[in-house]
């Protein structure tokens, strides 16, 4: 198994995937299902559509290696596929959002549970309410931690719109979440 900071590491097994590996692709997934699922579940919201859309992607991903053509990272590549099918499955009205996160992707700070899951719940809605390229922008960027140039190769437009629909999310979720700030204290 190749190293996971091994420079090119994720490229090699795509090409060995290609190559016909029957291992390659399932380590190139165990390399990075932890990051696709948290970008599918912040995207859409609802576990089920999440691990459907992140099912999908791989699928996609899977059956379409042979046209990766390296102009960006394979982490990158894969990263777009999922958004792609997030948001689909937005647009094509199939979220509907009735599950909480699962217990487990709650930050652990030392503070009371239940008010950790209402804060992520509000957020949840609040990132809901978002026009879908806001929302995805936001959580690629600011969820994620991803930097707006890989953003904007994931997302197939130039960084300063990636700057601007940030922008004008965050903007909308102040608004949806300032009642936050006034309970915090």
């Amino acid at each position: 198994m190749l190293p996971a900071t091994a420079p090119g590491a994720n490229a090699e097994l795509l090409a060995a995937h290609v190559g016909g590996d029957p291992e390659a692709f399932g380590l190139l997934v165990q390399r990075h299902s932890r990051d696709l699922w948290s970008l599918a579940l912040r995207t859409v919201g609802d576990p089920d559509d999440a691990a459907d859309a992140v099912q999908e992607a791989l699928v996609s991903a899977y059956r379409r290696a042979a046209t990766y053509r390296g102009e960006a990272s394979v982490r990158t590549w894969l990263r777009r596929i999922v958004v792609n099918a997030c948001i689909d499955r937005i647009r094509h009205e199939r979220v509907r959002r009735t599950v909480p996160w699962p217990r487990w992707d709650l930050p652990a700070r030392g503070a009371d549970p239940g008010t950790e899951l209402a804060t992520r719940m509000a957020v949840d809605d609040a990132l809901a309410l978002l026009p879908v390229e806001q929302r995805v922008a936001v959580v690629l960027v600011d969820v994620q931690g991803c930097p707006v140039a890989e953003v904007a190769e994931i997302l197939q437009v130039p960084a300063g719109t990636v700057k601007s629909r940030c922008a004008r999310g965050r903007a909308r979720l102040a608004l949806l979440l300032g009642h936050l700030r006034k309970e915090g204290g």
